[in-house]
């Protein structure tokens, strides 16, 4: 019975990572990476449709980020309790409603095929799912919370899942709007612009913030994180968020800067280490690459509050965008997925450690390159510059190529042991919704 329930569970995962791999290699990387050709070649943002590029990122944050956080949030109720033939039945419907929804979007937007069916269509595919999983994992609690009190960076990820909600909500309420009486299934930047802010700082900062708070005490050593200028951190980038809805965008910006201040102090990310990092079963770069992650999050805030006063072309947007989402959220992905997935999954160790830096520092020196050049090209400071995107773009495709290789050698060929490691088990992502 244990051995049957493990290997479901095992499928269910591998399900989840095998469609947000699938997501982020074609839909969303290499879909960036052929706009980025045509752009350069052309020498003209203007010359790629706006619904491609927004076709990249819909299927890399909600394709790849998205089916990795359902995924590890499904596997962790039933290994837990025990209860795994209700809870697995509906894993598996959110799992395809969940990945036709994202898929839907993505070829509407890049085929315009019955566009004004299927984005609202896509919309409620992808709702209903997350209300599977949230009433899923609403429904199961830890036997013991001590005291009866969340800790505060559970507080932190439930407030980036609300803010997910409420971007799922967002995204089907614009897809009725175009459906109705758009000329196309692109966003209008008037109504892009803080829907952006929302998924960027309401909710992949955040949720990254939280885990953050829990794991890097344990992975990097670090001192316990300063809980309070934490939650001001996620208070300032939620205020920020709702002066961008009002239309304040340049203030708003200037929060993103503050949270962002906020949210490295109270992690001590940049302090010395109280304690020798983990990196048992990693590359021992691990360190590295995720205080360079944090670093990449105040560059992006920066850079957006930079475009919100001197940006005349949207290179310096994309640039801001381009550091929070690959430089932030991308990297620490690729750090922390090759630092946990394995013993999510109950496999002994990960299948390449070599790999792994091979595509971190593949990944850092594309989003250097693509930030760095994009900045430069957009806003004609150097015409050279255009020549470079398409550089920095193989290289960021090459870097998400290893990390998926990785990913699915360790699944296929590392062999597996019967229990997750101490550290993990007690922090389950389905205990902080």
């Amino acid at each position: 019975m244990v051995r049957a329930r493990e290997l479901a569970l095992s499928r269910l995962l591998m399900a989840y990572v095998g469609s947000g791999l699938a997501f982020m290699l074609i839909p969303g990387t290499f879909l960036g990476v052929w706009n980025l050709i045509q752009i350069s070649s052309r020498e003209s943002v203007r010359s790629i449709s706006p619904a491609w590029i927004q076709a990249h990122g819909h299927a890399q944050v909600f394709g790849w980020v998205g089916s990795f956080i359902l995924g590890i949030g499904f596997y962790s109720i039933p290994k837990l309790l025990g209860e795994e033939k209700g809870t697995l039945a509906a894993a598996w419907l959110c799992w395809a409603m969940w990945t036709v929804g994202v898929a839907l979007r993505w070829l509407a937007n890049v085929y315009l095929w019955e566009w004004r069916a299927l984005l609202p269509v896509s919309s409620v595919l992808e709702l209903a799912a997350f209300g599977i999983f949230f009433y899923a994992v609403s429904q199961h609690r830890p036997q013991d919370r001590g005291q009866g009190k969340l800790d505060p960076w559970i507080w932190v990820v439930i407030s980036a899942s609300l803010a997910l909600l409420l971007g799922l909500l967002d995204n089907l309420a614009i897809s009725t709007y175009l459906a109705a009486g758009g000329r196309g299934p692109e966003i209008p930047r008037v109504l892009d612009q803080p829907y952006l802010a929302l998924m960027g700082w309401g909710f992949l900062a955040p949720f990254v913030w939280g885990f953050s708070a829990k794991w890097m005490t344990v992975f990097l050593g670090l001192k316990p994180a300063r809980t309070r200028l934490l939650l001001a951190a996620v208070g300032v980038s939620f205020l920020g968020i709702i002066l961008g809805f009002a239309g304040r965008m340049s203030l708003a910006t200037i929060l993103f800067v503050v949270a962002a201040a906020l949210a490295i102090l109270a992690l001590r990310i940049f302090e010395p280490a109280a304690r020798k990092a983990k990196t048992r079963g990693v590359h021992p770069s691990f360190p590295f690459f995720i205080r360079m992650a944090y670093g990449w999050l105040l560059a992006a805030a920066l850079l957006g509050a930079g475009a919100a006063r001197w940006d005349s072309s949207g290179g310096i947007w994309g640039a801001s965008r381009h550091a929070l989402t690959v430089g932030f959220v991308a990297i620490m992905v690729l750090s922390v997925g090759q630092r946990i997935l394995p013993a999510f999954a109950g496999i002994r160790l990960l299948w390449s450690k070599s790999l792994m830096f091979v595509a971190l520092a593949l990944l850092t020196l594309g989003c250097a390159l693509r930030v760095s050049c994009e900045v430069l090209a957009y806003q004609s400071y150097a015409m050279w510059a255009w020549r470079m995107l398409p550089a920095s773009a193989v290289l960021e495709l090459a870097g998400i190529t290893a990390f998926a290789v990785n990913i699915l050698g360790t699944f296929i060929f590392e062999p597996r042991q019967a229990a997750k490691p101490a550290t993990l088990q007690a922090t389950p992502l389905v205990h902080t919704l």
